[in-house]
Parts: C-alpha cells; structure tokens; sequence
C-alpha cells in the first residue's frame, strides 16, 4: 500500500501496542521517580511498537493517560542473532549470579536476580554515582548458566514451545551442558566474556566498555566474602539464604537452581561475565477507556466507534496495573480489555 488513502468503519479498535521501539519516546516520558533514563538503551519489542499511534490518537482527541508508567529491564543483552532490527533479548536468571553495577560493587538486597525489576532499575538509576552509567554486571560460572539462564522469546526456548515433555526434559534436565540456545550466546553474544581465571575475565569485562574500568581487587574480595557465606547453614548473606530457600521446591532443586557452590572454585568454571542492558519493553499507561473499552475524550466521555485494547491501552483502562506489575500478568489485561470491547462493539452494531 502506498500513497494516501481514506478507510472508514462503524468501529475501529485500537491495538497497537506501547513505546518500547520508540527510545525518544521512553526518554520524553521517563518517570522522575526511576531516576535519569538512560542515554543508551537497547530494545525488546519490535520496530512498530513505537508510540505512533498514541500520539495520533491524542490529536484526534483521546485522552492518554499515566504515559509514565513503564515497565523495562535491567537484564537486557544485544541479540547475536536478531530476528528483527535492534532485537534484544532479556536474560531470565536464577538465584545464584553475582551482580555488580558500573564500579563494580555488588548489588544490594532486594535488588537481586531475579527478584524486583523495578526496583533494580531504580536503584541502578537513581544512585548518583552510577545513574551516568547504562549497564550493569553479572559474574557467574559455567554451572550456574547450565542450570539457571533461561532467555526471553519463544525461538529462544525451542524445548518448551514445542509443545513435547520430551524435548523438555532432555534440554533441561537430562542434557549436560548449557540449554542450546544460551550456549550460543555465552559463545557468540558481544554481552559475554569467559575466563578461566577472575583476572583475565576483568580485564575482559573491562575491554566491552569505556567506563572507568572494574577493580578485579574489589571484585575478588565480594566474590570471596560471598563464598565464605557458603559454608555457615545460618547465612547472613541474603542471596545465599536466598539460594537456599529456593531449592527446597523440588522442581527448582531439579530443573532451576544451581547446587549452591563457590563462585571461584575451578571445578564449577569457568568464570563468566556478562554486561547488561535497560531493555525497553511494556508500557502501563496509555489510552484512557471504560470498562467496555471504548476510548474516551478529553472530557471523559466515550468516543463513539473508538476502542482501545492491550498495551495501546494500558492493558486496561490507561493503567489497570498501576506503578507495577507481578510479572507474567500482562497477557490477562490483554484477554480482559480485548473480550469488553468485544462485547462492546457487538452490542453496538
């Protein structure tokens, strides 16, 4: 289709998704409670999840709502093998990894793998020696990306979209070595380094970025502090009781969690470091509609014709989630939003 043309409709549904593609955009509108927002970031959603639309929308007349309220993550890495232009990948970690900002200081609790995206985000982006940085570290070993790096994306987890226990099984509990999909990015993805030694795995960490470079000195002796928690049953430590707790569930005692394990222990290698990224992704704000999902104006009113659905809609009313969100709740505002306007427009028609 080219050129401009005219289509009209007794209904049109709006479903066209959020800012995440639109980094402009995510900047305009980035929440002061989370900090400064980065200057550089990469994305995970597609190209035309780019806002446009809101924007159309606004100058038609509807009312956009809470636009910053926002959902990314701070475990973002570059796609080696992208399935559109500037795909990236979120890593889905485990307990175990160490995580360090920018200088190198390891992160505090709450704000471990795999715990409070948010919460990470803004820790990383509103303390002020560090908010001028864009990434993040994790330091893991080779036992714990066998064992608990899963990647975002259905090509990323050809065992589970399958559909076949099978493959499942073999992939995650039964095969040795790293998932197949993960593997490649420990051996293609510009995001990771592997040493056999912490030395050599700094200065590689240190060669992906030109910020002030990571003192393998204040690494060691966190690493080191870390392990030492290992051997006491009654650990301080909040990550290691947190290792702990969460291998008394069976699945993720089997299918999950690493052994719990020493960080520099050579049989558990080798070391592996990995930059991370804030990666773009949901939007909870948006157009503002009813709980028949019809848009409404300036004034609040309906539009008549005019539905919102989805993330173009805040999964729901301009922001049903508020500031935040439980995670793996998204698809269910979609569901709620999409079936009232459905009914919506049915009974209209």
């Amino acid at each position: 289709m080219t050129g401009e043309f005219t289509l009209s409709a007794p209904a049109v549904v709006l479903a066209t998704g959020g800012i995440g593609a639109n980094h402009e955009m995510v900047r305009r509108y980035w929440p002061e409670r989370m900090g400064t927002p980065p200057s550089s970031m990469i994305t995970g959603v597609p190209a035309y999840v780019d806002g446009r639309m809101l924007d159309i929308a606004a100058a038609a007349g509807v009312r956009l709502v809470n636009r910053d309220r926002m959902w990314h993550y701070t475990e973002g890495v570059v796609n080696w093998d992208p399935v559109w232009p500037r795909h990236a990948i979120r890593i889905l970690p485990g307990p175990s990894s160490m995580w360090f900002d920018a200088l190198g200081r390891r992160l505090p609790a709450p704000y471990l793998p795999g715990y409070d995206t948010l919460g990470t985000l803004r820790h990383l982006r509103t303390t002020p020696d560090i908010a001028g940085y864009d990434h993040s570290w994790f330091v893991l070993t080779q036992k714990i990306v066998e064992k608990e790096f899963a990647l975002s994306g259905s090509e990323q987890n050809p065992d589970i979209t399958s559909g076949r226990r099978s493959a499942f099984l073999r992939e995650r509990l039964l095969s040795r070595g790293a998932p197949g999909p993960v593997e490649a990015f420990t051996t293609h993805g510009e995001d990771f380094v592997v040493a056999d030694t912490l030395d050599e795995l700094v200065a590689r960490m240190n060669a992906l970025t030109d910020a002030p470079p990571l003192d393998p000195a204040l690494l060691r002796g966190q690493i080191e502090a870390r392990d030492r928690q290992l051997a006491h049953p009654y650990s301080k430590d909040a990550q290691v009781q947190g290792i702990h707790n969460a291998r008394r569930s069976l699945g993720d005692r089997i299918g999950r969690v690493a052994t719990p394990h020493r960080i520099l222990d050579p049989a558990a290698g080798p070391l592996i470091g990995v930059k991370l990224h804030v990666l773009t992704r949901k939007t909870l704000g948006g157009i503002q509609t009813d709980l028949g999902s019809r848009a409404l104006d300036t004034h609040g009113e309906p539009i008549p014709g005019l539905y919102a659905v989805g993330e173009a809609a805040g999964f729901g009313g301009g922001g049903v989630h508020g500031y935040n969100v439980l995670e793996g709740t998204f698809l269910g505002g979609c569901i709620f939003s999409g079936r009232a306007a459905g009914r919506s427009l049915a009974g209209s028609l």
